[in-house]
């Protein structure tokens, strides 16, 4: 989607001259690498709705829109379940709770008497984990970045003596 169909469209009239800044769209380092940064966080969430509140939270700490929804595929059908299992992992062991036997099932009664003992753990694990995955991929594209800029600016003076 163009930032210039975006533009007529009714339902984000309320966001007004918001979602015309530039800086919401331009591909500049300052603002695609914490836009995926923001997305890596917000995927390891175990919450739906990852690429609109990447996208909301991208308008409000003006950074690239696209790259922080886009970057929110991390967390997909496929890794999901690795994710979630390790983020309860994580917690449950910084939590100090013994392990138990779990089962799912698709019930009230499941959702408040077990769903109680799962969140702390999901919560807290899903948070850290966020947050580490975040900050890698922060430096790791940073420095990718970095790279191919010396790396452009290196060929670019080897041609001119040529």
């Amino acid at each position: 989607m163009k930032r210039e169909h975006l533009k007529g469209q009714w339902w984000l009239a309320p966001f007004g001259d918001l979602l015309h800044d530039p800086n919401l769209w331009v591909i500049r380092r300052r603002n695609v690498v914490p836009a995926f940064a923001l997305g890596l966080f917000v995927g390891y969430m175990p919450f739906p709705g990852h690429m609109l509140t990447a996208a909301l939270l991208a308008v409000a700490l003006r950074v690239n829109i696209p790259v922080a929804a886009l970057s929110t595929l991390v967390s997909n059908p496929f890794t999901m379940g690795p994710m979630y299992y390790l983020a309860f992992s994580v917690g449950q062991y910084l939590l100090r709770q013994e392990p138990r036997a779990f089962e799912f099932e698709m019930s009230f009664d499941w959702l408040f008497d077990r769903f109680a003992y799962v969140w702390q753990p999901l919560i807290l694990g899903s948070v850290l984990l966020g947050a580490i995955i975040s900050l890698l991929g922060f430096i790791a594209l940073d420095l990718f970045w970095r790279a191919s800029i010396s790396d452009y600016i290196a060929r670019r003076r080897l041609r001119k003596k040529n």
